[in-house]
């Protein structure tokens, strides 16, 4: 089984890291990670890096693509033909076609979730319908063969969904155990519909925060409009 995995500069690393590991595991997978041009790929954060070995002339097809997502470098890849058509092309020959957080408003850019319900990160969720998707704040959203998760932890719960949609309960159950993957985070706070409204201001803070870190001044106000519709 083909998979393919976009990684692209200033993406969020849990995003395509959480699903690698939980669908490096299912049997007979052959994984890949692909960017526009080979090299380098640096993180969000801007602390970690991972090397991209396959560029898009090099990857035609695949039985399962993820596409995930990030801070802001999303409203730059939502807007690049080049990746855009790589994904539509990609999208022609898979069986599922996934994303992790804001990584469903790349696909929704595509033309991929026009008429489909969709997921994404709290903060994005509303570009979706833009770009004629129906946004549901829910962990995961399956609507045809399109498997799109929340925020970036969520894309551990895809691949979950998607190994017990392939394999069934065992092999899906097996692999949880080997991930040890049995979250109790020590806080309730981790969903948008029930958390405080005063943490909600400070994460949305804190994402302002990072965000102004990626971004150069001349993207701040290319993009100004597209942040706003965020708020």
């Amino acid at each position: 089984m083909k998979i393919a995995i976009l990684i692209y500069n200033g993406m969020t690393f849990l995003d395509a890291i959480g699903p690698y590991e939980v669908l490096s595991q299912m049997p007979n997978v052959d994984i890949k990670f692909v960017a526009k041009k080979r090299g380098q790929i640096k993180a969000d954060t801007g602390f970690a890096f991972l090397k991209a070995k396959f560029n898009f002339k090099d990857i035609t097809e695949a039985d399962i693509l993820v596409v995930p997502g990030s801070t802001v470098a999303f409203l730059n890849v939502m807007k690049d033909e080049k990746t855009l058509n790589w994904i539509r092309e990609i999208d022609k020959t898979t069986q599922f076609t996934t994303s992790v957080c804001s990584g469903s408003v790349i696909l929704a850019s595509a033309g991929l979730l026009n008429g489909l319900k969709a997921t994404s990160h709290w903060k994005a969720i509303n570009l979706l319908k833009e770009h004629q998707a129906i946004p549901l704040r829910e962990r995961i959203v399956k609507q045809d063969k399109y498997i799109t998760a929340a925020g970036v932890s969520a894309g551990i719960d895809m691949a979950l969904f998607l190994c017990d949609e392939l394999f069934g309960e065992d092999e899906t159950r097996a692999i949880q155990l080997m991930l040890e993957y049995d979250p109790k985070p020590i806080y309730d706070s981790g969903d948008f519909k029930t958390c405080e409204p005063e943490i909600i201001q400070l994460a949305e803070k804190k994402l302002k925060k990072n965000a102004k870190k990626e971004m150069s001044l001349l993207q701040l106000f290319k993009n100004r409009k597209t942040l706003k519709k965020m708020k």
